[in-house]
């Protein structure tokens, strides 16, 4: 079954965890895929080889989505390669957890850079790429957007503005026939959060765990199937939603 055949999407952040998840699963149901990363090369060009040893299409393009240059090229590119747009994933992420005394300005305009200004930027050009049958974006938000952690107070601030950017756009953007969505993850096991500290066996995996209805963490695949599903037509009447894919988690 090919969900997005003949498709055109670019995935930010895609050359590891839920990114190369959503990447390789867009790629499967018949997608031509633009594999975005910031600094890892090497792991974009593997998620791209993994997808073209199966039958698939795609490419890794560097840009730093928090630099509105990079942004311009990297969509330059995707039209130079594939000639339209049909779906834009941002899943590009600063993580930033700390407790508030820690926090330095550094860190907070690197969040918001990445996490807030990436999309806004990302959107725009994706605007003027999409064709006349419109287009749709899929905003990997967080469970934190609801329900903030200790020390993730800049993280879950970027998340909330990111929902509430959906949201608003929902109605901006309805009547160029462009659809908009937040995803909303739980606890799920990526490099991402192995480096956040959530470690296997740690106590906040036992913590997320325990609040996890399926009593399990995520998997990068949980999210991508679920992108899977709002790029596809199945969704056609879905726009400005806050989708939960979490387990059952919600707060602690």
């Amino acid at each position: 079954m090919e969900r997005l055949k003949n498709k055109v999407a670019v995935v930010t952040g895609a050359s590891k965890g839920i990114g190369a998840a959503i990447a390789k699963h867009f790629a499967a149901e018949g997608a031509k895929v633009v594999v975005n990363y910031a600094s890892s090369k090497e792991d974009a060009e593997k998620v791209v080889k993994t997808i073209m040893d199966n039958g698939g299409t795609a490419m890794a393009v560097q840009a730093d989505v928090s630099k509105e240059a990079d942004v311009i090229r990297l969509f330059e590119e995707t039209e130079k390669a594939y000639g339209t747009l049909d779906v834009l994933v941002n899943n590009a992420v600063s993580q930033g957890y700390a407790p508030i005394e820690q926090i330095s300005v550094e860190a907070f305009h690197q969040s918001f850079n990445v996490n807030v200004l990436g999309p806004v930027l990302t959107i725009q050009a994706a605007l003027k790429l999409f064709g006349d049958e419109g287009g749709n974006i899929i905003n990997i938000s967080s469970g934190a957007s609801k329900y903030p952690l200790p020390n993730a107070s800049l993280y879950s601030s970027t998340k909330a503005a990111l929902d509430a950017f959906t949201i608003a756009l929902s109605k901006e953007l309805g009547a160029k026939k462009v659809r908009i969505n937040s995803i909303l993850p739980g606890a799920t096991e990526t490099e991402g959060a192995t480096s956040a500290g959530v470690t296997k066996g740690s106590d906040y995996e036992k913590m997320f765990i325990a609040n996890t209805p399926l009593g399990r963490r995520g998997q990068p695949g949980d999210i991508a199937k679920a992108a899977v599903f709002l790029a596809s037509d199945d969704a056609a009447w879905i726009t400005g939603e806050q989708i939960s894919v979490s387990g059952g988690m919600y707060g602690f």
